[in-house]
């Protein structure tokens, strides 16, 4: 949607940003992650479609993972599914150095990482149909009333997903806020592009691809909920 300048032309909106950069200190050692592993696992953003096959050598389905914090998840499910390639997307540098380095202790050349935005990448930089899965967990809930409308998962991003992801591949998503999961189940089951996994108005199980985090674990003992959502592109 555009409005208008002073002279009447027609002017971009810009677009709510689902994230703000609160960095946070990084230690030396994320910050030498950059130098010493940005070659083997980063992707620097183009703006200009990648070709995942060159990009990993070779045809395995691709998850990408949006947001992926410390990265806990993204090098798990790397070394537990050899067999399939992951891409993270995530905006904060901390988190960034500190995967970069665990992906190195892990070798785990079936991940290639994003330091960049999620929605511009998925835009610009993945070509349509080309992910097998994409997995989004524990997104800021932005949980105050005035500030839902940052949220990551809204009805265009579950849209621009459906182009990205080939039919038959799914989406995964987790919070551990009551609201935004409704939320969440609301804006999925509405769209026509993704079927629900556990039916029309019904969250998932955890499926076992996706560990519980250390972060997770402590919310869990503090009585904290956890809810699943699962679909399929149709």
């Amino acid at each position: 949607m555009q409005g208008e300048d002073d002279n009447g032309d027609a002017k971009p909106q810009r677009r709510i940003r689902s994230f703000v950069l609160r960095q946070g200190r990084i230690t030396d050692a994320q910050q030498r992650a950059f130098g010493a592993h940005w070659a083997r696992f980063g992707l620097d953003f183009s703006g200009a479609p990648r070709d995942l096959t060159q990009v990993f050598g070779n045809a395995a389905p691709v998850a990408l993972e949006i947001g992926f914090g410390n990265g806990e998840q993204l090098v798990w499910g790397a070394q537990q599914e050899p067999g399939r390639n992951f891409i993270g997307i995530e905006v904060h540098r901390p988190g960034v150095g500190r995967v970069l380095n665990a992906l190195a202790a892990a070798n785990a050349d079936n991940v290639r990482v994003y330091h960049h935005d999620a929605v511009e990448v998925l835009q610009q930089e993945i070509a349509p149909a080309s992910l097998d899965q994409v997995r989004i967990y524990f997104p800021d809930p932005w949980h105050k009333k005035k500030h839902n409308k940052r949220r990551l998962v809204q009805a265009p991003l579950l849209q621009l997903l459906a182009s990205r992801v080939r039919r038959g591949g799914s989406l995964h998503m987790a919070t551990d806020w009551a609201d935004y999961a409704e939320q969440m189940l609301a804006v999925a089951d509405a769209d026509p592009s993704w079927r629900n996994r556990a039916g029309s108005g019904h969250y998932a199980e955890r499926p076992g691809w996706r560990t519980q985090t250390h972060f997770e674990q402590r919310g869990l003992r503090l009585g904290h909920g956890v809810w699943d959502l699962l679909y399929e592109r149709v």
